[in-house]
């Protein structure tokens, strides 16, 4: 499957990139972020939040096909 994976704040400057596809199998959040830690050793380190189709996610949430998925910074709001 193919998913589009953004990147927004430290995360895009990590990864140098802002945006990616990725063709992967079917897989839980917390087995996609294994790959883009292989991908990214930066990322290992960071904390950060995902989100799939605009929904904050936990790491045993499965990826179905052609979703969108952002890795989000830690956020300050009031």
């Amino acid at each position: 499957m193919e998913l589009n994976i953004k990147y927004f704040g430290m995360l895009a400057e990590a990864t140098a990139t802002h945006e990616e596809q990725m063709q992967i199998e079917t897989c839980s959040v917390a087995q996609l972020l294994e790959k883009l830690n292989h991908r990214y050793p930066k990322l290992a380190n960071m904390d950060f939040k995902v989100a799939i189709n605009q929904q904050l996610v936990r790491p045993d949430s499965i990826i179905n096909s052609e979703a969108e998925i952002a890795l989000l910074p830690p956020f300050a709001g009031g």
